[in-house]
């Protein structure tokens, strides 16, 4: 038996219970659990085998990543991400989500999904959905932001989908080069190919992100793959 909801949502719905009705957080963990159809939380974690958390993930990152964080649609990986921006929060950092997809009435949404009032978080959550969204867009509205804030990019393959808009590959070397030298955290969510057959390998691999322009993905220096409720994070070697 296994969940078809993400660990990390269900750890969110979790605290949302506790505090909501005022339950110790172990017996919101446990009622979650046995309405996806485990004795309690401890077999549905067994059952998820090595599943990271979103605390871990995040823990995993570092100022100055460049992360790609690629999926089948309905994966999570958005959900994901945002997951990611509030753990930065948390951290006392400022995370900023550029979307070229979702709406900030979609991002409300999201938040709620995870159990999260966006009034409450002081400031520290920016959400832009303009149709100018580009590398230099991006680096020219975080001129002033601090070292550790991280930032969602909603979604690589939309980047240069305007003429007026560089190359994807010169978008990705000035968000690496900006990553680097101001020491934050850059997510790029991406598409994966048709071709991907989750029966045959359990999760995607770069090889199997969707390029229609070319793009050197070592240019990234971490990936993020999603699937069936799991994820895995690896370091990429620019050398391959």
């Amino acid at each position: 038996m296994k969940s078809s909801t993400p660990i990390y949502r269900l750890k969110h719905h979790a605290r949302r219970m506790a505090r909501d009705q005022k339950l110790p957080l172990h017996a919101a963990l446990d009622h979650i659990a046995t309405g996806e159809g485990f004795r309690n939380w401890s077999h549905l974690s067994a059952c998820h085998g090595q599943l990271p958390e979103v605390e871990d993930l995040y823990a995993a990152l570092a100022p100055g990543d460049l992360v790609i964080s690629a999926a089948r649609p309905g994966q999570g990986k958005t959900l994901l991400a945002l997951a990611l921006a509030i753990e930065a929060m948390k951290a006392g950092h400022q995370a900023l989500f550029f979307s070229l997809d979702y709406t900030a009435q979609d991002m409300i949404g999201l938040f709620h999904k995870l159990g999260v009032n966006p009034a409450g978080l002081d400031g520290r959550f920016t959400f832009d959905s303009s149709d100018q969204i580009s590398a230099g867009y991006i680096t020219a509205h975080m001129d002033s932001t601090p070292p550790g804030t991280l930032a969602v990019v909603d979604y690589l393959q939309l980047l240069d989908q305007r003429r007026e808009n560089p190359d994807l590959m010169s978008q990705i070397r000035a968000l690496r080069s900006f990553a680097l030298e101001r020491r934050i955290t850059v997510i790029c969510i991406s598409q994966v190919d048709r071709s991907y057959d989750p029966a045959r390998q359990a999760f995607p691999t770069l090889a199997d992100v969707r390029l229609p322009n070319p793009l050197d993905l070592g240019l990234f220096n971490k990936a993020c793959f999603l699937n069936n409720g799991k994820i895995r994070l690896e370091a990429i070697d620019a050398a391959s």
